[in-house]
């Protein structure tokens, strides 16, 4: 599978990358996203997620200056996948992804998997699995009929609800 991205810029469709399978262009969620090129079979391994093997350290200082680009790949090493040559950078967040990511520990590899069938033109999006620490921070935009409004990995998604709900409640007038 060829993961390599030819680069291209044309007015009419704003393309700006393009693997096998995925093509670059503007996103209604976010900046640029990736979109499906053909139908794609669910469990298909779409690109790999890549960058600069960095150690927790260097992880964590690049985390506190805002990389939103970094993957935990086992107890000593992380991944920076902002760098000019990982496309799969691109790929947005969703409340309700159609991709999920994949550690392959033994290779230190992150890959993209398709969590069903995709169709042509269908933005990929995968669950960036944030925490909880400042969720506030990073509002998101998928438009998911089941968006929680940030992004956060699903296991918090009640936690984010029932917070808002207690927020939206506290706002509301005293009845006498």
């Amino acid at each position: 599978m060829s993961t390599t991205v030819a680069t291209r810029t044309t007015k009419s469709d704003k393309v700006v990358g393009e693997t096998d399978l995925i093509t670059f262009r503007r996103s209604r969620i976010h900046g640029t996203g990736g979109f499906a090129r053909r139908a794609i079979p669910a469990g298909t391994k779409l690109i790999q997620y890549v960058g600069e093997k960095i150690t927790k350290a260097e992880s964590l200082r690049r985390c506190e200056a805002e990389n939103p680009y970094i993957f935990t790949l086992d107890d000593q090493y992380d991944l920076d996948g902002g760098v000019e040559w990982n496309p799969a950078r691109f790929l947005n967040h969703s409340c309700a992804p159609n991709c999920e990511t994949e550690l392959d520990e033994e290779a230190g590899e992150v890959w993209i998997l398709a969590l069903r069938d995709l169709q042509p033109g269908e933005e990929l999006t995968f669950n960036y699995g944030y925490d909880l620490s400042e969720y506030r921070d990073h509002p998101c935009r998928c438009g998911a009929p089941n968006c929680v409004g940030y992004i956060v990995a699903e296991e918090f998604f009640d936690h984010v609800r029932r917070q808002l709900s207690l927020e939206r409640e506290a706002r509301q007038p005293v009845q006498a």
